[in-house]
């Protein structure tokens, strides 16, 4: 995969007189999470290269220390809003970007730390911590969307390093990302893998799951998890029926639903349901 832009001459010359090519300004910004989805970046090797080539790494702690003052053109984020530091953080951030990305389960939906949504923070605190009163942290861990304008939501846990390239390339060239948004049950049947639920009784959540993982689990015999989020269409109510026929309970049907996008929209309201 070969990424090009869109560029510019800027008015300022080289010591020879030439004119130097504008190349746009990318930050990598990173909140509550693993780090797992900035490594996806860093782990796109050869296109990775094709990348650079063709932007100005400003920010990005993974990869150097090297700071580049903003505006910049393309900011990509990783990670929930867990604090209130963070919360103003990304707000700044925002005001500074002429684009951004969340990239990630933790930023598209609160992420498997958001299992916190669903308890007693400050008993958890009190539970943990030998002194609480140190902990200075929000009720909830929320996603990006919810603090500030988002130009693109890129999901999975970790996210599709394939999907990245194209979703960077698509928003520098100024149009939409190619990116399906089909369930995982079709990548399934493009890659020939028979149904689990249907062959072998196995819990999936590939019905109601965005498609990016690539086929993944199921091609191993392992239910979806939903590693990437709910699908555009979900019927969640309709599987948990299903998952009941196959003979899950309530409370393991809850828990199946509150994984790494328990948090997500569709998989939130399908596991409050059976609470």
């Amino acid at each position: 995969m070969v990424v090009t832009t869109r560029t510019k001459k800027t008015t300022k010359s080289t010591k020879s007189g030439a004119e130097r090519r504008y190349r746009p300004k990318v930050a990598v910004w990173k909140f509550a999470s693993c780090d797992g989805c900035q490594l996806s970046l860093l782990s796109c090797e050869d296109d990775l290269l094709d990348v650079v080539g063709e932007i100005e790494i400003a920010y990005f702690l993974e990869a150097t220390t090297a700071v580049i003052k903003g505006p910049y053109d393309l900011s990509l984020v990783e990670g929930s809003i867990t604090t209130e530091h963070d919360a103003q953080r990304i707000r700044k951030i925002r005001q500074q970007s002429k684009k951004l990305i969340t990239i990630g389960a933790c930023a598209t939906s609160g992420g498997i730390q958001a299992l916190r949504n669903f308890g007693d923070v400050d008993h958890f605190i009190r539970s943990v911590y030998a002194r609480p009163d140190y902990i200075s942290t929000l009720r909830t861990s929320s996603p990006i969307h919810e603090h500030v304008p988002v130009d693109f939501e890129l999901r999975g846990c970790p996210i599709n390093k394939n999907q990245l390239v194209e979703v960077i390339n698509a928003t520098l060239n100024e149009r939409a990302p190619n990116i399906p948004h089909v369930s995982q049950c079709v990548e399934c049947k493009k890659n020939g893998t028979v149904c689990l639920m249907v062959a072998k009784g196995v819990p999936c959540l590939g019905p109601v799951t965005h498609a990016g993982c690539g086929n993944l689990c199921p091609s191993t015999d392992r239910g979806c998890f939903g590693c990437f989020g709910p699908s555009e269409a979900p019927n969640g109510p309709s599987l948990a029926r299903q998952l009941e026929k196959l003979g899950m309970s309530k409370q393991e049907i809850r828990d199946f639903f509150r994984s790494y996008n328990g948090n997500a929209g569709a998989f939130r309201e399908t596991s409050e349901a059976y609470d």
